[in-house]
């Protein structure tokens, strides 16, 4: 993405999960769709600080397929007088029981009021090692070749690398972390738990080092919908709200 949302791990978080994927998985690993087993598809709002010009748009779906899974991602942030946003398709599948891999094609632009318009096409691509039944790792490469955007190519869209552990503690309990390092911007560390109890109801909590944001959401299923409300809190800029629908069967 041009520009993720302040709890971008609330929607990423089950990346690394076994039980919990879903469509926002495959947002940040691509190879996560290889570990999706049913249609999943949702949509996913924040307004940043409670300031609408930073408000932010998500949504994701993924098909699985005999020949392999498909999915589609889109992000959109911003207001009237400068916004990004950007589209991507992507496609993963399952090496042997251990291994899925997947790649993601994406469009970015940017438009920015008495400057004019700015797009570029580039790629991610990452791998989902399943280590035992209940532990998966992977990586993520976003962007490596820097693509420049614009016709002058004065702007870069920066690289993205990311390296993810995940742990099914239990059939309710997941826990999840994951290093991110963004070209020219210090290093991230988000760790974050999903919790589903009740039966209809699930929890989650986490906490991203580089902006020192930590957030908070809790969701009611509605059969297989699942609807979430989410804030994440700055200690000095204040609380972003969220808003989080996604249709997931689960098992």
């Amino acid at each position: 993405m041009t520009r993720t949302p302040v709890s971008v791990i609330y929607p990423s978080l089950t990346t690394y999960s076994t039980q919990f994927k879903d469509a926002f998985s495959a947002s940040f690993n691509s190879a996560a769709l290889g570990g999706i087993k049913q249609f999943s598809a949702g949509i996913f709002s924040e307004r940043r600080f409670l300031l609408e010009e930073l408000s932010s748009y998500s949504f994701a779906a993924a098909l699985p397929t005999a020949s392999g899974n498909f999915g589609i991602k889109g992000h959109y942030y911003g207001g009237q007088n400068y916004h990004e946003s950007t589209i991507g398709f992507g496609y993963g599948r399952t090496l042997g029981e251990k291994l899925a891999v997947g790649l993601s094609f994406n469009y970015h632009s940017l438009n920015a009021a008495g400057y004019g318009a700015a797009s570029v096409l580039t790629f991610d691509a990452g791998l989902i090692l399943q280590v035992t039944d209940v532990l998966q790792t992977g990586i993520n490469v976003y962007n490596p070749v820097r693509m420049k955007m614009g016709k002058s190519g004065e702007e870069k869209l920066p690289a993205v690398y990311s390296v993810g552990l995940g742990y099914d503690v239990s059939p309710q309990l997941f826990i999840g972390t994951e290093a991110v390092k963004t070209e020219d911007q210090p290093l991230s560390i988000n760790a974050g738990f999903h919790y589903a109890f009740a039966d209809k109801l699930s929890a989650r909590g986490g906490i991203s080092s580089a902006t020192s944001v930590y957030y908070l959401g809790f969701g009611v299923y509605i059969k297989n919908i699942r609807i979430d409300a989410t804030a994440s809190f700055h200690p000095y800029l204040g609380t972003t709200p969220g808003l989080l629908f996604i249709y997931a069967p689960r098992k």
